[in-house]
Formats: C-alpha cells, structure tokens, sequence
C-alpha cells in the first residue's frame, strides 16, 4: 500500500510517498480502507520533533512510527474474530497513529460509525480537534450554561469546533479571529466576533468566564487580564514557555490556568457523533490535499492560517 513515510525529524521535505506492507490485523483487530484523513498540528510537531519534549514520547533520535496521520475516515475491510461493533463495509471514523496510508489498522476503541449525511472528509476533521474542542471546554474549562466564553483562534481546527460545541453547551461565545473570518465564525454560531488585526481582545474591558487558547500568540499576563476573577483559562496551543508557565502556576489568585493535552476518547467521539447528527456542529473542511500532497499540506497547515480543517484524501 502507499503510505507517507517518514525516518528522520525535519521538513515536509523529508516527507515520502512510499511502498509499505499493509497492516496485519489480530482476532481483535479492525483493518480500514482510508478515505480520508485529516492534518493536525501535533503531526506537523512529531515531523520535526519539535519542541523537544516531543521527542521523549516519539523516539529520541527518529519518529518510533515511520507513518504520519492519526485522524481518520473509511470503510472497514476486516475484522478479527473478536470483533462484534464492526463489519466489513461500516463507514467508520477516529483515530489511528499511521493515518497517512490507504489503510490503518487498529481495534474497536480507535473507531466510531461515521456520522449519518457527513462526508469522509468531514469524518476525518472530527478526531482530534473535535475531542481537544469538548474536552478543554466541558472538562477542562467546566462551561456552564450563560457563562460567557472566548475562543481565540476561533477559525482554525480547534476552534471551528469550540464555537459550536460552547453554543450547545449553553454559553454566550465570542470569537476571536482575523479580518477575512468574521463572516465563517458568526455563521458556526459566535454571538461576537473580534477582529484581532484591528483590535486587541485582551484591552476592550470584557472578561469571560473560560478562555480557551488555540492559537497560542497570547501571553499568560494578556490572557489572565480578559478572565473574570474566577475564571478558566484552557491552553489548548501556545509556546512551549507559556505551557510550563501555566503548570507551574495553575492557580493566580481564584483564576484556574491549565495547559490541555487532548486524548482521543472513544466516548468522546460517540457524542461529537451525537451533536453533529442532532444539527448542532458541523465540522469545517477548509482545503484537501491528495495523499501524493500530504507534504503540501502540512506545509500549509503549519502557516496557522487555515480555516477549519486541512484533509489528505486517498
């Protein structure tokens, strides 16, 4: 099968389309054709190991895994003999390490049924910004019905899907992003948008409740000064500085400071499934890529300026 391969940290440019073995599933395993996948900035950190730390979890010296991607979307090839949620031809989505192939392998836990009425392409946007979305926001940042909640980086990935899923959750959103997003972020729902080329959030004099950080070119200082008093801010992105930053301190005054990790939840996946079936979300594909231009794609994510989701279609 064609899979994008990569053996040394560096550049898109060491990215390569190559010939591999397929994976060999076990009696509990679940073998899918991809559809689709979609790029999200850890792929983009693991290529080039960066920052450091990263390192520690992938392979000191060279990515542990030679194939890129996890978020994914297909159809079920084969199952194991264990297997009962699945049958060869489910439309299926979630999230896999080695995504970037024209076929992942994985079990139960790593799939849900793909959304009635959504593309693959959509399916694919899900994983990993949907969960890092619902979970910094209802876990994370414990949003409560009328509170009142920032989304920085409202256009982006993340943030597509944080300004949806804070509506459904009941607060009143505002959205941060630039001159040529406005009219994207109030038509997923944002009550208030603000432009930040023409004006900075952090000095209009508004507080919110929870901020939610997923474009990280804020300080904690500029974020801390538009939280209430007891309020919540969620890192979800920032410099590796203001991550260690927000840890150390956690706490200033009553205000909550919490750099977030996502992790992919299969019962997380069932209920962004769930608010996408109902109308309440719908995932924003900005561009898609073939698998042949994965390396473009990250490229392109990398320059923080898409709009929704970046998809390598097989």
């Amino acid at each position: 099968m064609k899979a994008i391969v990569s053996d040394k940290y560096g550049s898109p440019d060491d990215l390569k389309l190559q010939e591999i073995d397929m994976p060999v599933i076990g009696d509990d395993g679940v073998l899918v054709r991809v559809q689709a996948a979609s790029v999200n900035p850890y792929d983009w950190h693991v290529m080039r190991g960066s920052p450091f730390i990263v390192r520690l979890a992938e392979g000191l010296r060279r990515p542990k895994q030679r194939v890129r991607g996890v978020d994914v979307a297909g159809r079920v090839e084969s199952v194991g003999k264990n297997v009962t949620q699945f049958q060869p031809g489910n439309e299926v989505f979630g999230g896999r390490t080695g995504a970037f192939a024209e076929y992942v392998g994985g079990t139960e836990r790593n799939f849900v049924l793909k959304p009635s009425g959504l593309s693959f392409e959509q399916a694919a946007a899900i994983p990993i910004a949907g969960c890092t979305a619902l979970q910094g926001l209802r876990d994370r940042g414990r949003l409560q019905p009328g509170q009142r909640v920032l989304i920085n980086g409202a256009a982006g990935g993340v943030g597509t899907f944080a300004v949806q899923i804070a509506k459904a959750l009941g607060a009143e959103v505002t959205g941060v992003c630039s001159t040529r997003n406005l009219d994207l972020v109030r038509s997923i729902g944002a009550d208030e948008v603000v432009d930040y080329t023409a004006e900075d959030f952090t000095r209009r004099g508004q507080q919110y409740d929870v901020i939610l950080e997923a474009f990280g070119n804020r300080s904690l200082s500029d974020l801390r000064r538009a939280l209430t008093p007891n309020g919540t801010l969620v890192l979800a992105a920032g410099s590796f500085t203001s991550l260690i930053g927000a840890l150390v301190l956690s706490r200033v005054g009553r205000q909550r400071m919490l750099p977030f990790l996502a992790t992919l939840s299969k019962k997380d996946l069932v209920t962004l499934k769930e608010l996408i079936e109902a109308g309440r979300v719908t995932p924003v594909v900005d561009r898609t890529y073939p698998l042949s231009e994965a390396p473009e794609a990250i490229r392109y994510l990398e320059t923080k300026h898409a709009r929704g989701k970046v998809i390598i279609t097989m």
